[in-house]
């Protein structure tokens, strides 16, 4: 890491059960393309050596600097720790990275968190009003995991379709996003694709869109 960075957290709060949302203090000059995020450990001596990837969600524009984080309470690591963290403390934080950066109309497939690079992309595009002719295919287990669900419906006007698979939905699917459920709803495999989750559910989804002719350099994925 090149750089450090020590942000003060502005405000902090669950934005569902298990998501919390920290604005954070924007350090002078730092910049970030909708899609990148940085490194990030806590300011606490047991704390400040543990960094961990998370994705800016906020508009380049804006003064300050926005994260949504996953907190993972059965587990003793970082984000327990900033599920205990809130406004007033500070965090460590890199130079901006990332490879999931938008190159042009697509359909972004996002699951569970994986949602959060599309964010600033969705947010950015939406401002500018070049959102159209983007989709969203968005897995979660269920309903009440899925991550800005409003503010994503209105942006995206009718172009999003939630798949959840632990409920028994009528319009929903079960299990996992499969090869049929994308030849179902996808009508057009020579667009880009934007693909950010788990490892394995990128690189089975990544496998399947190549095989009904995706082409290689159209897949946008975390490397």
């Amino acid at each position: 890491m090149s750089n450090k960075y020590i942000v003060k957290i502005l405000d902090a709060e669950y934005i569902n059960h298990d998501v919390k949302r920290f604005i954070l203090e924007k350090p002078p000059g730092y910049v970030f393309t909708p899609g990148q995020g940085t490194e990030v450990a806590i300011n606490l001596p047991e704390w400040n050596d543990k960094f961990r990837p998370f994705t800016f969600t906020n508009l380049v524009s804006q003064n300050y600097l926005e994260l949504m984080v996953k907190i993972y309470n059965d587990r003793s690591g970082v984000t327990k720790q900033l599920g205990k963290t809130n406004a007033g403390a500070e965090l460590i934080i890199g130079d901006a990275f990332g490879a999931i950066t938008y190159k042009g109309p697509g359909v972004f497939i996002a699951g569970g968190s994986g949602i959060t690079p599309f964010i600033s992309i969705f947010r950015s595009l939406f401002r500018a009003n070049l959102l159209k002719g983007n989709r969203l295919i968005y897995s979660n287990k269920t309903a009440e995991d899925v991550i800005l669900y409003p503010e994503l419906q209105r942006m995206l006007n009718g172009d999003m379709l939630n798949f959840f698979s632990h409920e028994n939905r009528i319009g929903f699917g079960l299990n996992h996003i499969d090869r049929n459920y994308l030849i179902d709803n996808i009508r057009d495999f020579s667009s880009y694709f934007y693909l950010c989750g788990p490892e394995s559910f990128v690189s089975d989804l990544s496998k399947i869109l190549l095989d009904l002719g995706a082409k290689l350099d159209s897949l946008v994925v975390e490397q």
